[in-house]
């Protein structure tokens, strides 16, 4: 699903968005269903290409926190600044017409977000998603990797500046998983900053140029993967040799505040 460029009163207005020329600012975000704090005082910056991954237990706000910034719900406190950049969104479930074949889909959400060229931002798509092939196949035919290509295929039909994917590897095998990285590896490449939800902690350290860390709603952490293995470090809760992967230092991290 594409949200189009991100215009609400939490965004900047210029065309470049910040003067420091960060994609993505996020400051003190709160967000609250009834007297429940989904999310409380996040706060990070994204550049152009990073990939960030915001990673937390069950019901830690991730979700919430990416449909803020596709523009879908409205922070309660905070603010955030995307400027005029496109934004994709790439909802977990996939958004997509299971009866339709892969190039109807694509077809009818370019029509939906008012694309110039319908066939040539279609035949882009196909091409670049290596969907080409099952163009013409029922979406409810498809594999799970391949559906999930498709998922990412409409959001990426406005060619965004940003991307957000919510657990873009859920449910996937190995192979597809190898797959959809790659793919996603080359958008960051290109230039498009990646935001997306995990609990595959991973595959986080894999990829992963930084990572937001939410738990109960609380932003806890922003930063690069080994300043949060520093911390956890400089806390005294071992040596680095304790910690020989990102999990473990995630989950020591968490233990210490009581999550």
């Amino acid at each position: 699903m594409q949200t189009g460029e991100n215009l609400n009163e939490n965004t900047s207005s210029d065309s470049g968005g910040s003067a420091n020329g960060h994609t993505i600012e996020a400051l003190d975000l709160g967000k609250r269903f009834g007297d429940l704090w989904a999310l409380k005082s996040v706060s990070f910056t994204a550049e152009k290409g990073e990939l960030i991954a915001c990673i937390g237990p069950n019901g830690a706000g991730k979700t919430t926190l990416l449909t803020i910034l596709a523009g879908i719900l409205e922070p309660d406190e905070g603010s955030f600044k995307l400027g005029r950049r496109r934004v994709g969104w790439v909802p977990q479930s996939p958004a997509v017409y299971r009866k339709l074949s892969v190039m109807e889909n694509l077809k009818l959400f370019a029509r939906l977000e008012g694309v110039e060229s319908v066939r040539d931002s279609v035949n882009r798509m196909l091409e670049q998603t290596d969907l080409s092939e099952r163009a013409s196949d029922p979406v409810e035919k498809l594999s799970g990797g391949n559906l999930q290509r498709v998922n990412i295929a409409i959001g990426l039909l406005t060619q965004p500046e940003i991307m957000l994917l919510d657990e873009p590897t859920a449910a996937l095998d190995p192979r597809q998983r190898e797959r959809t990285w790659k793919f996603i590896h080359e958008l960051a490449g290109s230039g498009t900053t990646i935001m997306f939800a995990s609990h595959n902690i991973e595959e986080v350290e894999h990829y992963a140029d930084k990572v937001i860390v939410l738990a109960d709603g609380d932003g806890l952490f922003a930063g690069s993967p080994r300043q949060l293995l520093e911390i956890v470090v400089s806390e005294g809760a071992g040596d680095y040799e304790d910690y020989p992967n990102l999990e473990a230092a995630f989950l020591s991290f968490l233990h210490t505040r009581g999550h």
